[in-house]
């Protein structure tokens, strides 16, 4: 969806315009997302391929075979993931009025293993799966928003809210339990946040008078931040990712022409 050849091609033909986004933080990290024609593409029921690398769905698990190169700096990335989810529900959530923009959370909570060889790397711990869909621009729905994810003792909550064009705003507080069940709560108050290096607006939740603690910013774009923060909500600290997209500084020129530094693309 942030792909500039996409935008300038017209939107036609979205299989020719696909990319396996990898981000790796830390000193030995990278950022991969190189951007491919449809000749590179191949799928069925259980499986993706995208270039050289490929997701396939064995019934438990997620296992994802990476074989990219880092941008600007070309660096190899390869190895394996692993995504176990505890609970997938089938719920679809319309972002708009008309139906236009949903958001499906596949894994709200699942257990993630990672083997990476270049670079040497290797970690399990929880994470999460999502989708977002649409049949036109985010840009032309959304001027922004901002969405959260924290690990609860017992289930997960996702925050997420935002700026329609028609200037109506979204909002929804969820909360998932391993047993599947899905709990619509009252967002907490509002928090605005430090703007980052590029002057991305950050607003997230949390319980009232309880400090919210940036651990890390590890996404700071012209249009994108995500952030590591640790906050209170619902009565329990948590550890949550954070993320705010402008569409409003996507859709500038001047950003588009940018971002093939970071995904550029290969056939």
């Amino acid at each position: 969806m942030f792909s500039p050849y996409y935008h300038w091609s017209g939107r036609g033909d979205p299989d020719n315009h696909i990319a396996m986004n990898v981000a790796l933080y830390g000193p030995r990290g990278g950022w991969c997302m190189t951007e491919r024609g449809r000749s590179h593409l191949a799928r069925d029921h259980d499986n993706l391929v995208i270039g050289p690398s490929s997701m396939h769905w064995d019934g438990d698990s997620l296992r994802i075979d990476l074989a990219e190169i880092t941008a600007p700096l070309p660096k190899k990335v390869r190895g394996t993931i692993r995504v176990f989810p505890k609970v997938m529900p089938q719920t679809l959530w319309p972002l708009d009025a008309q139906g236009n923009h949903a958001w499906r959370p596949i894994a709200p909570r699942a257990v993630v293993e990672v083997k990476l060889d270049n670079p040497s790397l290797s970690w399990k711990g929880e994470g999460y799966i999502d989708s977002n869909a649409g049949v036109e621009p985010l840009e032309r729905g959304f001027s922004d928003w901002h969405w959260s994810r924290a690990h609860l003792a017992r289930d997960s909550v996702v925050l997420y809210e935002g700026q329609r064009r028609d200037d109506s705003r979204f909002a929804m507080g969820l909360r998932f339990a391993d047993n599947g069940t899905i709990s619509e709560v009252e967002l907490p108050p509002e928090r605005v946040l430090p703007k980052t290096l590029w002057r991305m607006p950050r607003i997230t939740r949390a319980d009232a008078g309880a400090p919210v603690e940036i651990r890390r910013t590890w996404e700071d774009t012209p249009f994108y931040s995500r952030t590591a923060l640790k906050t209170r909500l619902f009565g329990e600290q948590a550890e949550a990712v954070h993320e705010s997209l402008s569409l409003d500084r996507l859709e500038k020129g001047i950003v588009k022409l940018m971002l093939p530094f970071r995904m550029p693309r290969r056939g």
